[in-house]
């Protein structure tokens, strides 16, 4: 439900990208905007430039400010924005209403949404079911998470059929009437821990997608996940499909020897897993559950099919990166979670040299300790969380410590040998070095690049981005 905004005080926290979409939205709906960050106005560059000057715009309110909050009738805090932020909770005391992005705006959406959240493997089905739905003639805006904002769209002409939304636990955090048609909720595994306080608030907060969900809505979720099996009793969703990997199910989606099959109300259909251009195990499962949505939407397999056939993934997730003196380089910079490492060595027979660090953000990487032995020849690891990750699973295999990605790079090309497998999955946050995982899997692709050239190999892949 839309609201009225003109001459609203709204407290925007963050001038990132979602940050500067919202107070422009909130400025052509004549709201007047107070911006805090945590940088000074001086850092902020162009964010900055575009409001100064403008009356209705305050900047350059500090992150522990409270005073503002005497004169805030709303905050709309930014993805990433911690819970724990002084003026979050200051806020939240005093009684001021917080509202998402992803809230905000979505009460101004005027079509269906399709809503995707998972600790991993959102970002690849929320491309896998914009392209499918494209091809099946739809009009769609793919953002969100990735891209656009929503809020952005929301302030145009909205002349799509749906709007695909990839949804975070950040987003998730502040909302209250986020109603998507079709919500799905493809894994839940510990991340953001250092962000939402435990597993069990994160885990709480990844399920909001499907609170406002009723007659006619569509809930996916994976059957192999015991936190959406237990979830799946409370939903009030009209419809409700599960996807699985290792289980045959009467009504959803599973593998079945060499295809996947699709079950429900006397339905029954195959697609070959060996047309699916997407490689790796865990990717079948978002195969499936983009899917499940697709069909909901009125797409037919064969057009599903011939969308499969093509879709080779996203960047900076297990994207091949190139090849020098035969060892393959691979970028899985988006891999920011222990539980996207696992997914990432699976797709490898082995052997391989791992590349992990960056910044600690919560996650047990004792996990990961059986794969490594099984396939990883050589880690490296490197960043904030280098010397942790060492102390942690450094003895299962040869482990050597870099200061940074640059010298881990240098470290995997002087130990590798034709056959081997080079991967980048930090299994960490980028923010120790970099401003985001794109430009860390960017300086990684580069970095491949130039050894390619450097031996006269045309075989890398620099130009992905």
């Amino acid at each position: 439900m839309s609201m009225n905004l003109s001459g609203k005080r709204i407290l925007v926290i963050g001038l990132g990208r979602t940050g500067v979409a919202t107070a422009r939205f909130l400025l052509d709906k004549g709201a007047r905007v107070m911006i805090a960050d945590e940088k000074p106005v001086s850092e902020l560059g162009d964010a900055a430039d575009v409001f100064t000057g403008l009356v209705d715009v305050e900047l350059g309110i500090r992150q522990d400010d409270t005073d503002v909050l005497s004169r805030t009738d709303m905050i709309v805090p930014s993805p990433g924005v911690p819970p724990f932020n002084t003026l979050l909770v200051e806020g939240l005391r005093m009684g001021i209403p917080i509202l998402s992005e992803l809230e905000l705006a979505s009460g101004y959406l005027k079509k269906p949404a399709i809503a995707i959240t998972g600790t991993n493997g959102k970002t690849t089905t929320t491309s896998l079911l914009g392209r499918i739905l494209e091809h099946c003639g739809k009009k769609v805006f793919v953002g969100g998470n990735i891209g656009n904002p929503l809020i952005s769209y929301v302030n145009g002409r909205q002349e799509d059929d749906y709007a695909v939304i990839e949804v975070s636990s950040f987003q998730l955090q502040w909302v209250r009437n986020f109603h998507p048609f079709i919500a799905m909720l493809l894994n839940v595994s510990c991340d953001h821990a250092d962000y939402h306080g435990s597993f069990e608030e994160y885990r709480s907060v990844k399920e909001r997608i499907f609170a406002r969900q009723g007659e006619g809505d569509l809930a996916i979720l994976n059957a192999d996940d015991p936190v959406s099996t237990d979830l799946s009793k409370g939903l009030s969703a009209e419809h409700v499909s599960f996807f699985s990997s290792s289980q045959r199910l009467k009504d959803g989606m599973f593998i079945d020897g060499e295809f996947l099959r699709y079950r429900s109300a006397g339905q029954d259909e195959k697609y070959p897993i060996r047309s699916i251009g997407l490689k790796g195990a865990h990717n079948l499962e978002n195969v499936m559950s983009a899917v499940l949505a697709a069909r909901m939407c009125g797409c037919s397999p064969v057009e599903i099919i011939d969308v499969l056939e093509g879709f080779t993934g996203i960047p900076h997730r297990i994207e091949f990166a190139g090849a020098v003196d035969g060892v393959e380089y691979y970028n899985d910079s988006k891999g920011t979670n222990v539980d996207a490492v696992h997914r990432a060595l699976e797709s490898f027979p082995g052997p391989v040299v791992l590349l992990m660090g960056g910044r600690y953000k919560g996650g047990d990487f004792g996990i990961l300790a059986e794969i490594i032995r099984e396939k990883v020849k050589m880690l490296i690891v490197f960043g904030e969380a280098g010397r942790e990750i060492d102390s942690i699973i450094g003895g299962i295999t040869r482990t050597e410590i870099a200061g940074n990605l640059k010298n881990a790079v240098n470290m995997a090309r002087g130990n590798s040998s034709s056959g081997d497998i080079v991967l980048l999955s930090p299994g960490c946050s980028s923010f120790d070095e970099f401003k985001n995982y794109e430009e860390r899997g960017n300086v990684f692709k580069d970095m491949v690049g130039q050894m390619g050239r450097q031996k006269g190999q045309g075989t890398w892949a620099n130009s992905l981005h």
